[in-house]
Parts: structure tokens; sequence; C-alpha cells
């Protein structure tokens, strides 16, 4: 057995302990987790650490002796931590683009980011879903939040009203969501489907950043989050259009991410299971009618097989939005994160 002991900001760093360490301690104001000792035999340290200079955890001593053998681990790392704020999940002082939310995902996530300390935009075709929505957003913070009325299916109108509101104010997080495709084989799928899914996705989301991409590098930081689907892994069956513009949302995303990543901004993806959304209500339907099985029959097939054994909640997606918005999530750039239970067959 080993003894383990802890020096949290301990002032009698030990003279011998290697260079390297020692300068650790006055760079970052406490002593290293791997501290290895230049002379292993001081009876000194170990008798005066017991009585009192040190406390718990991770430098190990051999119980009934008077030598040190090594100290091993960084002491005090969660204090350290702490105090970087590239570990806060804080979002004051941050403004929010959120679209598609009004309902499901993109208004649960806006509500995740109003709880950090965001300021949220929302974006939807229904003005007054929006007004109910920003009634639901805390705002414990002083937020003043707010909406913006534009229709996806019509580019233009998107990129009109974006720019508006980026004349005067800097988006730091935007969350591309929208609406997805009506499902259906890719076989009978016309060509004016994959059109229209286009511009709603793709182009939409091309529009929308570039507006807000100049104000991230100014700022110094930006989160790009786009709302896809596990479809990006491996195709649904019967989501013909929906699988093919996820897949080209998701490649998009991780080119950007690669272009931005020297500024200080990530470009993320968040793949959605069977969340219990309308969404999921719409897909369901379309399966009982097409095969002629109940909901409730739809439903076991699709919760069989899920090792969850049941559907997400919106909110479950929220909170990894949220991480991937904020300064803690710095180092996460260019991956497609599945949140579904399990489900996806994939590594």
């Amino acid at each position: 057995m080993w003894r383990i002991f802890e020096f949290p900001n301990c002032p009698h760093l030990p003279t011998h302990v290697t260079p390297a360490l020692r300068e650790t301690k006055q760079r970052t104001g406490v002593i290293a987790k791997l501290l290895t000792l230049t002379n292993p035999c001081h009876p000194g340290i170990a008798r005066n650490e017991a009585k009192g200079r040190g406390h718990s955890s991770h430098c190990r001593i051999p119980p009934h002796s008077h030598h040190i053998v090594a100290f091993h681990h960084i002491v005090a790392l969660p204090h350290y931590f702490c105090k970087k704020k590239m570990l806060s999940l804080n979002l004051t002082g941050k403004t929010a683009l959120i679209g598609g939310s009004t309902q499901g995902i993109g208004l649960a996530s806006a509500q995740a980011l109003a709880s950090l300390g965001a300021r949220c935009i929302l974006i939807s075709r229904n003005e007054d879903k929006l007004k109910a929505a920003v009634q639901t957003l805390d705002n414990k913070g002083g937020q003043q939040h707010g909406y913006l009325v534009a229709d996806y299916s019509q580019p233009q109108q998107v990129q009109a009203v974006v720019a508006g509101f980026v004349q005067d104010n800097t988006v730091h997080i935007l969350i591309n969501n929208t609406g997805g495709p009506a499902g259906g084989p890719i076989t009978a799928a016309k060509p004016e489907e994959f059109l229209a899914a286009f511009n709603q996705h793709l182009i939409c989301n091309q529009m929308i950043a570039q507006l807000v991409i100049d104000g991230m590098k100014q700022a110094g930081y930006g989160r790009i989050i786009n709302i896809i689907s596990t479809s990006v892994k491996i195709p649904l069956q019967g989501l013909g259009v929906s699988n093919t513009i996820r897949g080209a949302v998701a490649s998009w995303g991780k080119t950007m991410a690669n272009e931005l990543g020297q500024f200080g901004i990530t470009v993320n993806s968040v793949l959605p299971g069977a969340t219990s959304t309308e969404r999921l209500e719409s897909i369901m339907n379309n399966k009982s009618s097409k095969s002629g099985k109940s909901l409730e029959e739809v439903e076991k097939e699709m919760l069989s097989e899920i090792p969850a054994r049941r559907f997400g909640k919106p909110e479950e997606l929220a909170a990894v939005v949220a991480f991937l918005a904020s300064p803690a999530a710095a180092y996460v750039n260019g991956v497609s994160i599945p949140v579904d239970g399990g489900r996806t067959g994939t590594i």
C-alpha cells in the first residue's frame, strides 16, 4: 500500500525538485502533478509534509518510511484549471443566432444557451411562435433576447434579414437548424426536392455563416454548430433526400472548420438520433402509413434499435450544443457527434 499526499499551492516546494517543476510553480502558482525528486532519500520532507504542510492525494510515500521514493501527479489541477477562462461554460456577453428555434431541438438549444448567459436571437417564419418562444428564455443575466422573422425556404430573405441584424451586432454563436425534407425513397425523389432541400439547408447555412464570420474573427471567438442527423454516419432507410443533403452539410461544416480554426472559430455538427419532436412524429406517421403497421408497432421497432430503449429529449441534444458553444469546447473542432442513445452502428 502507498499513502497519498497532496500539496495544493504549498509554499514549501522542495529545493531539489527538477528546475522544470520549479518553473511550473512560478508560472501557474501551483505545484505540478508528477513531482519527481532528484534526491529520493530526504527524510525531512516526508515528516514535515505529514505534519500538516501537505494534504491528501497524489504524492506517494511508503508507509512506515521516512524516505520519499517519488512524487507523482500534479496537485491542485482543479484549482488551476477552474481559473482558466478556456474551461468556462459561461456565455455572458455572447450573442447566439439560432435557426428553427420556436420548437424542438432549436428551442431547447436556445433555452440552454440563455441559461448560460447568452443573448439569444431566434429565427423562424412564424412571428407569433417566435414571440412565445422568446418568453421562455432565461434572462437572469440581463440579456435582451430577440427574434428575426425569416423563411429558410427563401434563402435571399434569410440573407437580407440576417444582414440587417449583423450591421449593428456581433454574432458569436451560430446554430444552423431547420426542418428536414420529407421522407421517401431516393429513387422516387424529384430533382426539385433536392434543390429545395439544398437551398433550405446548405445554402442558407452558407449565407448566414458568411455574414457572421467577420464579426467572429474580430471578437476572436466563434462557434458554428450544425444540427443535422445521424444519417451523416449511416444513411437512414426511407429518407433519400434528407440523407443526401445532411451529408453535404456535414462535409461543408468540416471544410469550414479547417479554414476557420486558426481564428478561434470552431465548426461542429450535432447528429440527433430519434428525438421526441414533431419531426419524429412525422417520420413515424410516414412509416406507419407506408408499412400498414400501427404507430405503436412502429415505435416499438424503432426503440428496439436504440440501446437506451427510449427516444431522446430535446434538452439532451441542447446540452451538447451548449457545451460546444462554450469556451470549454475551444479545442473541439470539425467533428460530427451522434446524440442518439447509442443507435448509430459506427465507432
